[in-house]
């Protein structure tokens, strides 16, 4: 597969993991990679991950950043809400229900750019990966998606 991905768009935190992910995305595929960070309302500046994802050597071009907080309250927190969707009764499924959000982002963005494929930093030990992954191919059954975890 590493022949055959010219470009991928990575759901960037700017963390240790997916900041390691976008290194090793570039050496092992040897493709560019396009970072996108979405702000669904964590509270977060998210200006030095920008200023992270530039250090790394991405192209100032390929940094997406979007604010989702509309979107993301509109079309998936309410309707978890009017769902009932909360686990154990108390706890909310606020990163649960994000993850297709951020999926959906992914697609969209890789065909904005021309990539090919998609990579997250979630781990196989979590739902995580399947939300992202599933989004993913439900949006774009031909899109290629790394999981390197």
């Amino acid at each position: 597969m590493a022949k055959d991905v010219k470009k991928v768009v990575l759901a960037y935190s700017g963390g240790l993991d997916t900041s390691i992910i976008l290194k090793w995305l570039g050496d092992t595929y040897g493709c560019d990679v396009v970072t996108f960070t979405a702000d669904i309302g964590q509270n977060e500046d998210l200006e030095p991950i920008k200023n992270k994802a530039l250090k790394l050597g991405i192209k100032k071009e390929n940094i997406f950043v979007e604010d989702l907080r509309e979107e993301f309250v509109r079309d998936y927190v309410f309707p978890m809400f009017r769902a009932n969707a909360v686990y154990e009764g108390e706890y909310l499924l606020g990163t649960s229900i994000a993850r297709p959000l951020i999926a959906k982002k992914l697609v969209e963005i890789a065909k904005k750019t021309g990539a090919d494929a998609v990579s997250h930093g979630a781990t196989g030990k979590g739902n995580a990966q399947v939300r992202f992954e599933l989004g993913a191919y439900a949006l774009n059954p031909d899109i290629k998606v790394i999981a390197p975890w």
